[in-house]
């Protein structure tokens, strides 16, 4: 079964709070598949990735480009896992348990959901999702920031 972190975004918006837990899986030598639910998201996720920083970017691509499976950040809105990803980010309530189910999708080490705590739908969302995985028998952590701005495990 799959770990599966549950990151509870209260401080920072994802556009904040994604790119650095994306540094640190590059930084881990980890491969990384973000899932989205929309285009609009994607698109927006792959400016992002490219601008977040005044001096650096995030290196990723998209089913647009070219060599998928090079990409050391993938970013999709389906089920794909080109690059054999060792985490995956679902952000925009992307649903875990049917990747969580299919070895092709599934991550290597870990899966990480990202729900913005500000929205109620979204959080009512994470709270599904964690009966079902959980019921499915996977491994959960819930994290949320500190007031500083870290994340700390709370169960």
């Amino acid at each position: 079964m799959t770990d599966v972190w549950f990151y509870h975004l209260q401080r920072l918006p994802l556009e904040s709070a994604l790119p650095k837990l994306l540094e640190l899986s590059l930084a881990r030598d980890w491969r990384v598949v973000v899932q989205a639910t929309s285009a609009r998201r994607l698109e927006a996720l792959d400016d992002l990735l490219w601008s977040y920083a005044g001096e650096s970017f995030l290196p990723h691509g998209t089913a647009k480009d070219d060599d998928p499976e090079t990409q050391p950040i993938f970013l999709t809105i389906g089920r794909d896992n080109p690059n054999r990803a060792h985490v995956r980010f679902f952000v925009e309530n992307a649903e875990l348990s049917p990747v969580l189910a299919d070895p092709a999708s599934a991550p290597e080490a870990r899966a990480i959901l990202m729900f913005d705590g500000n929205d109620e739908a979204a959080v009512q969302a994470a709270r599904a999702q964690w009966r079902q995985l959980k019921t499915e028998g996977h491994t959960l952590s819930y994290w949320r920031q500190s007031e500083e701005g870290k994340w700390e495990k709370q169960a």
